[in-house]
């Protein structure tokens, strides 16, 4: 990673603003979960979990894609209805 400096205002944690970072980051998709939990420095696991405790976006999946997939996982596992 590339170090970088910013000002905060004295109202604003640095482990804050990193979180915050990560989730728009996560959220536009310019990092993966796992890059966003790293930057946030949490697992992957507790990022998700303060993600959706934070209200925002976990999940950007459309229900037809969504419904795509898990079609081709079925067949994928031999498991066909």
């Amino acid at each position: 990673m590339t170090p970088v400096a910013i000002s905060l205002p004295d109202s604003i944690t640095e482990i804050e603003a990193r979180f915050y970072l990560a989730v728009k980051l996560y959220e536009v998709g310019r990092l993966s979960c796992g890059e966003a939990a790293e930057l946030a420095g949490y697992s992957k696991r507790t990022f998700l979990e303060l993600l959706g405790k934070s209200g925002a976006s976990g999940l950007d999946y459309p229900a037809d894609e969504f419904a795509s997939d898990l079609e081709n996982a079925r067949r994928t596992d031999g498991h066909q209805q």
